[in-house]
């Protein structure tokens, strides 16, 4: 198993950031610091608990002018990175809602070592107009980590952030700043783009296919931006969006031989399948080849998820599939006992189906 990320906020790293912190405030009390964070509770806490912790302990042994104090996390930031350096920027959210012009120069310095995708929330929440226009300056920015805040974090869904209502009910605000950023030189800032698309498709599908039928015109890397922003789109089959792509109803298509085994399998095990797709015409031609499996859910009501196995264009007149599905704990998603579905998908239209039982270790 890997490593939960939570544990990466340990003594080493910890020591490591009092150490940075007390080179630029000489004063710093590094061992009342470590000895506030791990604290009686500390053991208890998930990932974003314990980097609140954080926050709170710089704020408390840091200078009490948040100026001040902001200065020394600003020369502190660059010697630290990655998800765990998040605390930088939440320092700002937590404590820097009074001061607009001070916390917003801190949150565009934070992101380049980090990011501020969590920490600009509340400030779009507070006063949506202002941020618009900074939002607008950051999609100018000639730093990529800078633009890509302009795209993260006016997202409407972002997973595990603040939502921003006014964003899923109305998200027109945001498309001058997607737009501009279609053509992105960095792959980075355009992958942001491609996931706010795919955040706005589960409330305006409709908007989402207009901008994919007129983006699809410009650069290969805005085609790809379109594609992966249209993927939950694709994988609940709407026809628009799949003939957008080329998929087309597949009415000359069939499929044989479908074999799902075992019929019974145990908690941590797998189902493995296969069939072939058969064309009634020449050719098998543009096809998307996805699985869906109907899992049980803890109230007993079906829960269905779609799983993409390949895409492309096949000239020949049938194709052999074979694949599997396992039913290994991961952390995303719990298991249930009962009679699951494995459905078979092509260009969005489900061609065949079979039942098995999943029980208990």
């Amino acid at each position: 198993m890997p490593e939960p990320l939570k544990d990466r906020y340990d003594a080493v790293y910890l020591n490591r950031l009092v150490e940075e912190l007390s080179r630029h405030s000489p004063r710093f009390p590094r061992k009342r610091m470590l000895q506030y964070v791990f604290d009686e509770e500390w053991e208890q806490r998930e990932l974003k608990q314990r980097m609140r912790h954080i926050t709170h302990a710089l704020h408390e042994f840091l200078p009490t002018d948040y100026g001040a104090a902001l200065t020394v996390l600003e020369q502190a930031a660059p010697s630290f990175g990655g998800f765990e350096a998040m605390f930088f920027p939440d320092f700002v959210e937590v404590y820097g809602q009074a001061d607009w012009e001070r916390s917003l120069a801190a949150l565009e310095h934070f992101t380049k070592f980090s990011s501020s995708e969590f920490a600009v929330r509340p400030f779009i929440v507070l006063d949506q107009p202002r941020m618009l226009r900074q939002l607008k300056l950051w999609a100018a920015s000639p730093d990529l980590h800078v633009r890509r805040l302009a795209s993260e974090g006016s997202r409407p869904r972002l997973p595990w952030a603040m939502a921003l209502p006014a964003f899923k009910k109305n998200p027109t605000p945001v498309l001058p700043i997607l737009k501009r950023l279609k053509a992105d030189p960095s792959e980075y800032v355009r992958r942001s783009v491609a996931n706010h698309l795919n955040d706005i498709s589960k409330d305006h599908p409709e908007m989402v296919i207009s901008l994919a039928e007129q983006w699809l015109a410009g650069k290969p890397e805005t085609r790809w931006i379109v594609k992966h922003g249209c993927r939950t789109l694709l994988k609940q089959g709407d026809p628009r969006t799949l003939a957008l792509f080329g998929y087309r109803k597949p009415e000359h298509l069939s499929i044989r031989n479908f074999q799902l085994r075992p019929a019974v399998i145990s908690m941590g095990e797998q189902v493995e399948f296969e069939f072939e797709l058969v064309s009634h015409k020449t050719e098998l031609g543009h096809i998307r080849m996805e699985y869906a499996v109907e899992f049980v859910r803890q109230k007993g009501t079906p829960a269905r998820k779609v799983f993409k196995i390949s895409e492309g264009v096949y000239p020949e007149h049938s194709r052999q599939y074979r694949s599997r599905h396992s039913f290994k704990p991961i952390t995303t998603r719990n298991y249930y006992p009962g009679t699951h579905r494995l459905a078979i998908i092509v260009n969005g239209q489900q061609l065949d189906q079979a039942e098995f039982e999943l029980q208990e270790a």
